[in-house]
């Protein structure tokens, strides 16, 4: 069954509560470093290419570009998240501030701020990648901060999202703190990775990918009923009210309580894939928030995620964008 469309009255009237929203995001907060440069030439050392450096830039990524989407959307956000106590630590708080971010941020001596430094062509070719990361779970004293900041700000949360990317910082004791801090009609939305499945276990929300699904269930996806079937097997076994597969070229299927039904893509132009289940889980939580039904916020999300993907990197989405989308 296809999911019924958002009207454009009634998607400006979500966007333009989104700025009621406080979205408390818990999870791997990452910094994305690009080294970009001119390749004119291959290295005479070893088949490679030559980069001539013109500059570098960087951006929030991970959970920090999934509070940065929700301030896009026009709603508040608080991040908490584990780094190293290195300047790249300082470069992600101060990057968090300057994009309207309230950052709470835990540093560990005994890991980097986790990092990925791309080198890209000016045409935005990627070249290489080096990962700058310690990806052990946090625990003792430091687990013990993440979940005391967790209680500190769930109180005050609209809605709260776990954005697990493997990097150490969501344990099950971290889960079980945003559950448990969620006050009365507040969801708890998780993009989840398969080796932590079980932690999230009571969530309103899981948001696996294609392959995350495929894994958690057991069941290969190649059709809207197989997908059908892998919802309706995750949402059962984690007892979750909502699962949200995202598919790709293929949209996503979403089962909210036994109903269910997909969204087709509609990317016009696919640049870069990078950060769109950021974007996807932060239009979900935002428009939640904001008084939209799960059907209304899966609509918002598929929209925002078909305009993200035709940005390079990890970007975000404006509430401008997405209503000349659904008009």
């Amino acid at each position: 069954m296809l999911l019924p469309p958002v009207a454009p009255d009634r998607a400006r009237a979500i966007l333009g509560a989104c700025g009621t929203a406080h979205v408390l995001v818990v999870g791997d907060a990452m910094l994305d470093r690009f080294i970009v440069g001119r390749v004119t030439r291959i290295s005479p050392e070893a088949p490679v290419p030559v980069v001539a450096f013109t500059h570098d830039t960087h951006r929030i990524g991970g959970a920090a570009n999934v509070a940065h989407n929700v301030v896009a959307l026009g709603g508040q956000a608080t991040l908490i998240a584990v780094t190293g106590l290195d300047d790249r630590a300082a470069t992600l708080a101060e990057a968090c501030r300057e994009a309207g971010i309230a950052p709470s941020l835990v540093g560990d001596a005994g890991r980097p701020t986790t990092t990925k430094v791309r080198i890209v062509t000016e045409r935005n070719q990627q070249v290489a990648r080096v990962d700058y990361e310690h990806d052990v779970e946090i625990a003792g004293d430091i687990e013990q901060r993440i979940v005391a900041e967790v209680q500190k700000h769930a109180p005050r949360a609209s809605a709260i999202v776990v954005s697990d990317y493997l990097k150490g910082g969501v344990t099950r004791r971290v889960v079980e703190a945003a559950l448990a801090g969620a006050g009365p009609g507040v969801p708890v939305l998780v993009d989840p990775k398969v080796p932590h499945i079980d932690y999230y276990a009571g969530a309103a929300l899981v948001t696996p990918n294609h392959v995350e699904a495929e894994s958690a269930t057991n069941l290969r996806i190649e059709s809207h009923e197989d997908a059908r079937k892998a919802a309706a097997s995750l949402r059962q076994r984690l007892g979750v009210e909502s699962v949200l597969i995202t598919r790709g070229e293929h949209g996503m299927w979403l089962d909210h309580g036994g109903q269910d039904g997909y969204l087709p893509a509609s990317a016009l132009e696919v640049a870069d894939v990078t950060g769109a289940g950021d974007t996807v889980i932060a239009t979900l939580s935002a428009a939640i928030a904001a008084g939209a039904t799960m059907f209304e916020a899966a609509r918002l999300a598929n929209e925002a995620a078909s305009i993200v993907v035709g940005k390079f990197g990890a970007a975000t989405v404006t509430p401008e964008e997405l209503k000349r989308r659904l008009q």
